[in-house]
């Protein structure tokens, strides 16, 4: 059974997915949509890469992901296929490429086929490319390999010695913000060395990091590496984005300290 999964930046009450998946239907009724998120904002790239990276990986081999943001296309923009650890994406040429896979994409293919004119109807392409790769159609027939692409770096944090300069990367359903500093850059600069995490310049402070939302109180401003080895800045049973005022691209800032006494490093393992 082939699985289809939807990425827009749609409202769900809007009939173009409705229209969307019945066309899917109509093609085979026995796919599998799976709903990724119709919630992006419009034409934000950096968020939908953020959703798809880090749920993909749970999809099974072969799974086509249709990610319609900024979606349109045109004689000047065609249709991507990009192929990455057996599974695939298909989206605009619009800059996506280089936000959505960790290092380079296995290969990306440029469908040959692009609409007269731009409107709606070009997501008709989207399902035909979708179905070509479902039966397993020559890609050669209907596109061709290319190195030549539009591609967005994602936004890295700035390093220095006993600093690291971060930024919020999103904001999720519980008002946590999720930053770009890892796990792994965390550790490698600070080197069990005390810190301070510094967010919206110097408003707010943390000097340790939990393992879970209940190591603090209720109320209380916390840090910790979530899920997918990012530093998360959350209000245990609150709003963190919202109280605090961050938003996407909300500065964060960690400096170490060689010597700190009142303040101590509480992460391990995991």
């Amino acid at each position: 059974m082939a699985i289809i999964t939807l990425t827009t930046d749609w409202n769900k009450s809007d009939y173009y997915l409705g229209s969307v998946k019945g066309k899917i239907l109509t093609k085979d009724p026995a796919t599998q949509i799976v709903d990724i998120s119709h919630q992006v904002q419009p034409f934000n790239l950096m968020q939908a890469a953020f959703i798809i990276r880090n749920c993909c990986s749970d999809f099974p081999v072969g799974t086509i992901h249709i990610i319609a943001i900024n979606a349109a296309l045109s004689q000047k923009r065609s249709l991507l296929i990009i192929e990455s650890k057996g599974q695939y994406f298909i989206t605009s040429d619009n800059g996506l490429v280089g936000l959505l896979t960790h290092g380079q994409p296995d290969a990306v293919y440029r469908v040959s086929e692009r609409p007269d004119k731009q409107n709606f109807l070009s997501l008709d392409i989207f399902i035909e490319t979708a179905f070509n790769l479902i039966g397993k159609k020559d890609l050669q027939s209907f596109c061709e390999r290319t190195d030549t692409y539009e591609s967005q770096i994602p936004y890295r944090p700035v390093i220095d010695k006993n600093l690291i300069n971060g930024s919020v990367i999103y904001i999720d359903s519980f008002s946590n913000a999720i930053t770009n500093i890892s796990k792994e850059t965390f550790m490698k600069v600070g080197n069990n060395k005390a810190f301070e995490i510094y967010i919206q310049s110097n408003h707010y402070k943390i000097d340790r990091l939990n393992q879970s939302y209940s190591d603090s109180l209720s109320g209380e401003l916390l840090g910790l590496f979530n899920s997918v080895g990012l530093l998360e800045i959350a209000i245990n049973h609150g709003n963190a984005a919202e109280l605090l005022n961050l938003s996407v691209n909300s500065a964060i800032r960690i400096k170490f300290y060689d010597e700190k006494p009142d303040s101590k490093l509480t992460l391990t393992g995991g």
